[in-house]
């Protein structure tokens, strides 16, 4: 059991996620208070959201529009890096109707970027990619792979005409990240200047090891260090083992923390420099 409130475990945890997850971050008793006060939502037996998508939705209705970024993403089931302060609302360009409380945006949709209450699910994606930073824009565009909602090759060829900044984020996605804490790591990884493949697998004597990244050709592995699930002993021990079998195979083995990666960001991006020059050196 973590020390954590269940709205904070959420949010550490995209948004949304089982009840084995928030309770491990939390406790059963902080998540059924939340439930009760709505600052947390039951969507069924085993599954809970923060209330981003609903409060999104009574503002869409009320403008007459349509959720988008990462109002929509979270309409859409995915996880996010942050949850955005005020709802994103999508409502044509000559629309006259003004709003202080949500963030507001005027452009004419298309039929095919509308489903429903919200932007479609490719539109929501390059939306994300084109206004939003790198980490937060990844870890949506990840999110919409991992639940299948968005192909890498549909995506990489619907941003082929937006700017390149867009561009990167379709070439950059990919499923295999676990959560939003490990996509935004990979993004600080990637704008540090160092190129790694999520869950690579490295045998180490006889045993085989998926660090979250790694870049096997300087051997530099980096880890997504969620404490709340590596808190017993048991797993303890099991992590001390996997990172001395990797240090003793040559791996130069790196750990950031979710508050290192929310935090502070230059701190990470200056390590993985660092670790690039030892290496290459």
């Amino acid at each position: 059991m973590g020390g954590l409130t269940a709205t904070e475990a959420l949010e550490r945890l995209g948004g949304i996620a089982g009840a084995a997850s928030v309770i491990q971050l939390s406790s059963r008793r902080r998540l059924r208070t939340s439930v009760a006060n709505g600052s947390v939502l039951k969507l069924g037996p085993n599954r809970y959201a923060l209330p981003t998508s609903q409060a999104g939705l009574a503002a869409a209705v009320a403008l007459r529009g349509h959720l988008s970024h990462l109002t929509a993403a979270a309409h859409w089931g995915w996880e996010i890096w942050q949850q955005p302060p005020v709802a994103s609302i999508v409502v044509p360009a000559s629309s006259t109707v003004l709003s202080t409380h949500c963030d507001l945006r005027r452009t004419d949709l298309k039929p095919g970027e509308v489903d429903g209450w919200a932007t479609s699910k490719m539109r929501t994606v390059l939306d994300c990619a084109r206004d939003l930073p790198f980490t937060a824009a990844l870890a949506v565009a990840d999110s919409a792979m991992r639940h299948g909602d968005v192909l890498h090759e549909e995506l990489v060829s619907a941003a082929k005409r937006e700017p390149e900044h867009v561009r990167r984020v379709a070439e950059w996605a990919d499923p295999r990240p676990a959560n939003p804490f490990e996509s935004a790591l990979r993004a600080l990884t990637v704008q540090a200047g160092l190129l790694v493949v999520p869950q690579f697998a490295t045998t180490c004597g006889e045993q085989t090891y998926h660090p979250d990244l790694a870049n096997p050709f300087l051997g530099i592995a980096v880890e997504a260090e969620s404490w709340g699930f590596h808190s017993d002993k048991e797993t303890h021990d099991r992590d001390c083992v996997r990172f001395n079998a990797m240090t003793a195979a040559g791996w130069l083995v790196l750990r950031f923390t979710w508050n290192h990666v929310m935090w502070s960001p230059s701190y990470v991006m200056a390590t993985i420099q660092e670790a690039i020059t030892e290496k290459a050196a």
